[in-house]
């Protein structure tokens, strides 16, 4: 039965060496001439301001809801997609699963439109 698992076990291995490997030959092998130029944001050619720049502001925490909508978004996409493929043999266990979700998926949809968190200013 192991035996099974020994391709898996050597991929894994292979995967973990090479990007080992990887990250030790770069370190090694690449430029190490760190200066302000090298660590300065590209703007599309314009230089940053110090007040525009990135690294010394903050980013509003709609920005952060927007983002994790956009992940509860994806979570949903994911989920949906395979449980449609497999409906026909999970019977109504899967579909009342499902449904939970996305009763609770849509609740929290309906929670942040009645906050106003996609509203825009």
């Amino acid at each position: 039965m192991l035996a099974e698992y020994l391709p898996l076990v050597l991929l894994f291995v292979v995967a973990v060496a090479f990007v080992g490997l990887s990250l030790l030959v770069s370190a090694r092998l690449g430029p190490t001439a760190p200066n302000p130029t090298k660590h300065a944001a590209y703007e599309s050619g314009i230089i940053p301001e110090v007040e525009t720049d990135p690294r010394n502001s903050r980013f509003t925490v709609r920005f952060y809801v927007i983002a994790m909508l956009f992940i509860i978004f994806d979570i949903e996409a994911v989920f949906l997609y395979p449980w449609a493929v497999v409906l026909g043999d999970l019977g109504w266990y899967g579909f009342w699963a499902m449904a939970i979700f996305m009763v609770l998926l849509f609740e929290s949809y309906y929670y942040v439109l009645r906050r106003g968190g996609l509203e825009w200013e």
